[in-house]
């Protein structure tokens, strides 16, 4: 038996699947840092990550904060 392998969702939900693009970036931004830093950084991704399933829209101005504060230098605190 020759299984096809996963593709993703039937659906398309341009607005999630940019969430989830911006998420899975931000934690690339985040993997370099000191472990401290990171798991701390980390954690506020997962908090944004459960928030999407509920309000995209709040978790995206919750992103987009985050990712500003990461550039103006807060992530390395």
């Amino acid at each position: 038996m020759s299984t096809v392998p996963w593709t993703g969702p039937d659906w398309d939900d341009p607005e999630l699947t940019r969430m989830a693009e911006r998420l899975r970036d931000a934690h690339r931004l985040v993997a370099p840092l000191p472990p401290e830093t990171r798991q701390r950084l980390i954690r506020h991704l997962l908090a944004i990550t459960d928030l999407a399933k509920r309000d995209s829209a709040l978790a995206a101005r919750r992103l987009d904060a985050f990712l500003a504060d990461f550039r103006d230098g807060a992530g390395s605190r």
